[in-house]
């Protein structure tokens, strides 16, 4: 039986909206999509969060039955998937040498404690100097700041990256209740940052680093990053 390579997604653990009293986590379409994507790609997925135990899902990603993306329907009945999203592990206990790739779903928690997290600065950084791929989407591009590459420089610096635009914070009325604003960060790292319009799929890849723009670019981002995967078993094969 061959193993299958295995693909490390990280989750918020942050929970609520700054002073907005809104609640808030991660955007459900935005791990379910790439989790189902990876998986018909022939990658095992594992889920932890920054802090462990059940993610919080922010309750705007989720609506009836039937009005979801198909992927989010299926995860919310997919029993095995279901418990893996309650049952995390936290970042401080992931063996960063099993996995080829890392990928983080956005939604606003990760506004707040991604940024600058040592730990999960370090197995970004790990697995992105043993040839991983790194992805991430929305406001999981959290994530990559604090996140440098093999010459110790923040892994943006000079890279074509996206992640939720400004323009998009301001029109969901959040720029305020954000920390910081991520295109603004991202640009002040060095980062090439590309954007498409407003609320619409747009990602980009440049090596082995992709990043997509909004919820609407999970399923971008997921294709992008199965390409950047293929190629490294490709090379790896040769």
């Amino acid at each position: 039986m061959t193993t299958k390579d295995k693909v490390l997604f990280i989750l918020t653990s942050h929970s609520r909206l700054g002073d907005t009293g809104r609640v808030t986590g991660f955007f459900f379409e935005e791990m379910a999509v790439p989790y189902y994507a990876l998986e018909r790609a022939g990658y095992d997925v594992d889920i932890v969060s920054i802090r462990g135990g059940a993610a919080p899902v922010d309750p705007a990603s989720l609506k009836d039955t039937g009005e979801n993306d198909p992927a989010v329907d299926r995860f919310l009945n997919d029993t095995k998937a279901m418990r893996k999203l309650a049952t995390t592990k936290s970042i401080d206990r992931v063996d960063v040498d099993a996995y080829v790739g890392a990928f983080v779903p956005g939604g606003h928690g990760a506004a707040w404690d991604m940024p600058g997290n040592d730990v999960l600065g370090s197995i970004l950084s790990t697995i992105w100097a043993r040839g991983g791929v790194i992805g991430a989407v929305c406001h999981g591009v959290n994530a990559l700041i604090g996140v440098v590459d093999e010459r110790g420089v923040p892994l943006v610096q000079g890279r074509m990256v996206n992640g939720f635009t400004n323009s998009e914070e301001r029109a969901v009325g959040l720029d305020l209740a954000v920390p910081f604003l991520l295109e603004s960060r991202l640009r002040q790292l060095g980062a090439r940052f590309e954007s498409g319009d407003d609320f619409h799929a747009f990602a980009v890849h440049d090596g082995r680093l992709v990043t997509g723009q909004n919820p609407a670019s999970s399923r971008a981002v997921a294709e992008e990053m199965i390409t950047a995967l293929n190629a490294r078993k490709k090379q790896q094969a040769a």
